[in-house]
């Protein structure tokens, strides 16, 4: 009698691998950690004040520089991932212009109409200052935003057109950040700039201090440009001001270089040679004395202030430091220390 085979012992089941669910819970961290980022950067709603708000987006702006603003004031985080869908999904440049950000628009929307300057509800126009009519004219041709009617004309006709009661249009318009409705004629904005510098040169003029050199407010805008053109601090302007006005009453010689500049219009190239301060024009005040006839710049309502209101000191010399500003005196003696000093950080920095 055969006996019967002893039941196999059941074999102990073996531990089921914990990798899986480490992996799934991996990816599961990744994709939320991805959704906050997301959500943070892309989705997250643009900040503005009230129901809705305008944003300006200036010639030259980028998204880069855009992005990089909003991160600095606390309005979008996660730079990389903003530029990142900008190169992937935008493919395009910021166009200048005023938009509506209206209320719960997210970052994303907000990059995505400031792609098209169709969106835009307004143009952005800037006037810098110390630019030439000239750079002012040129801009207003360049903007697709412009209707052109004036600024191909000459000049005589321009100011014709726009009923300018002078000859010239240097500095009779007032540099400033301005927005007008996205095809606006050119005339319509270079009158309104035209109203706002008179504007401004008038109040200055009754409210000018005394015994100022000036014939008439004419001549006050042209020593305005000149002082926009010497200095770019506003604590300078007065300074600059008084060596100029004390140069004209004492009968001395202005020999600033922003007039031989201007004098020498497309001539000038980045330098001024030795050669180009013994040639006479009537810009060159080097050659001759008193003012020029026009202004040589658009200057701000400062620099008009400035003109009008020149400081009390001593000074009639000026040169720059090399380190910015000026170092003003009131010798000759002084004013060549000061040149030296100057010439010697010049070649420190070499």
């Amino acid at each position: 009698m055969s006996s019967a085979k002893p039941k196999s012992k059941n074999k102990k089941s073996q531990p089921v691998s914990k990798k899986p669910k480490a992996i799934l819970f991996v990816l599961l961290l990744v994709v939320v950690m991805l959704c906050v980022v997301l959500w943070s950067s892309l989705f997250k709603s643009y900040p503005i004040e009230g129901k809705k708000q305008m944003l300006a987006i200036g010639q030259g702006d980028t998204y880069s520089g855009f992005i990089d603003r909003l991160v600095k004031e606390d309005k979008a985080s996660f730079p990389v991932v903003l530029k990142l869908y900008q190169k992937l999904m935008i493919h395009d440049s910021l166009k200048a212009g005023v938009y509506e950000v209206r209320e719960g628009m997210s970052i994303r929307e907000v990059m995505q109409m400031i792609s098209n300057v169709d969106n835009a509800q307004m143009n952005r126009i800037l006037v810098i200052e110390g630019t030439t009519f000239k750079q002012l004219i040129e801009a207003l041709k360049k903007d697709p935003l412009v209707q052109h009617d004036v600024s191909h004309l000459s000049q005589s006709e321009l100011l014709k057109a726009l009923d300018i009661p002078f000859e010239h249009p240097e500095g009779l318009f007032a540099p400033d950040t301005y927005f007008f409705a996205k095809g606006e004629s050119d005339k319509k904005i270079l009158k309104d700039l035209y109203t706002r510098q008179m504007k401004a040169l008038d109040q200055a003029w009754a409210n000018r201090a005394t015994d100022l050199p000036y014939k008439d407010k004419y001549e006050a805008l042209v020593m305005a440009s000149i002082i926009e053109k010497e200095t770019s601090l506003d604590s300078e302007l007065e300074q600059v001001s008084g060596v100029f006005v004390r140069r004209l009453k004492l009968g001395m010689r202005l020999q600033t270089d922003p007039t031989v500049i201007y004098g020498m219009g497309d001539k000038y190239t980045g330098n001024i040679t030795r050669q180009d301060l013994r040639t006479p024009t009537p810009y060159n005040t080097y050659t001759m004395s008193g003012l020029p006839p026009t202004p040589i710049a658009l200057p701000s309502k400062k620099a008009i202030e400035a003109a009008m209101h020149p400081d009390a000191a001593d000074n009639i010399y000026f040169v720059a430091t090399g380190n910015g500003g000026h170092k003003f005196t009131a010798n000759l003696q002084d004013h060549n220390r000061a040149v030296q000093e100057y010439l010697a950080v010049i070649r420190s920095k070499k």
